[in-house]
C-alpha cells in the first residue's frame, strides 16, 4: 500500500512568538532543530521513504535537511511551492492578536489560518486551498504503488489537506490548531484513503 507522511517542520522563533510567518524566511530555534533531528531518528526507524517532497521556504528546507543529519538514507528532497504556507503579504510578521484587532469579527479563539481576508501581496483562503489540494492531487497522479513518500510542509497546509481528506467542512479545519512542530500524519492509499495517527509527536485534535 502506498503511504504519504505529512510532517510538519521545526519550530521557529516567530511560532513561538506568536508570529504570522506566511512566506517569511525564518529558520529553526534551537529546539526546532533537536525536533527535526528526533524525526529523523524516528523515520530511520519506522519506514523506508522512497522519496521526499518538500516546501521550497527555508524553514522546510532547513527541516529536511536536518532529517537527513539522523536518517541518511532519506533520498534529497524535491521542492514545491505547492506545499507553501499561506501568504499573508502585508500581514507577514504581525502577532496574531494585532491582525485579531484589525478584524474585530474574527474569533480570536481560532487560527488566523481561516481569517477571511484578502491581504495586500498574500493569498485568500480560497486561493491557498485550491493551491495545497492541487499539489495533493499532483503527488497523488506520481506516488507509486507501494511507494512512500515524506511531505515537509507548513501548519496551514496540514489543516487544508486534512479537510479533503476527512469530509471535514474547510473553516472548521481551518480554525483549528496546527499540529505540533514536527508532528507526522500518515496517509494510507488504496482502494480508499486511510488518515492514521501515526506515533510520532501525533496531531489529535478535536
Amino acid at each position: 500500500m502506498t503511504t504519504v507522511l505529512l510532517a510538519r517542520h521545526g519550530e521557529t522563533p516567530w511560532n513561538r512568538e506568536g508570529r504570522i510567518q506566511g512566506w517569511a524566511a525564518t529558520g529553526l530555534t534551537d529546539r526546532g532543530r533537536e525536533q527535526a533531528r528526533a524525526l529523523g531518528e524516528w523515520l530511520a526507524a519506522a519506514y523506508d521513504v522512497d522519496r521526499v517532497v518538500a516546501s521550497d521556504l527555508y524553514r522546510t528546507r532547513e527541516t529536511a535537511a536536518y532529517l537527513r543529519e539522523r536518517a541518511t538514507d532519506l533520498p534529497e528532497p524535491t521542492f514545491d511551492r505547492g506545499w507553501r504556507e499561506r501568504g499573508f503579504g502585508v500581514y507577514q510578521g504581525f502577532l496574531d492578536e494585532e491582525l485579531f484587532a484589525r478584524h474585530p469579527d474574527h474569533d480570536p479563539a481560532t487560527s488566523v489560518s481561516s481569517l477571511d481576508i484578502d491581504p495586500e501581496g498574500g493569498e485568500s483562503v480560497a486561493a491557498f486551498c485550491e493551491r495545497v489540494e492541487s499539489a495533493w492531487a499532483d503527488l497523488r497522479a506520481t506516488v507509486g504503488a507501494e511507494e512512500t513518500v515524506l511531505v515537509v510542509t507548513h501548519g496551514g497546509p496540514l489543516k487544508a489537506l486534512r479537510s479533503v481528506l476527512t469530509d471535514r467542512d474547510r473553516a472548521a479545519a481551518l480554525a483549528s490548531g496546527s499540529p505540533p512542530n514536527c508532528a507526522v500524519t500518515a496517509v494510507r492509499l488504496g482502494e480508499t484513503t486511510e488518515l492514521l495517527e501515526d506515533g510520532h509527536t501525533a496531531w489529535r485534535d478535536g
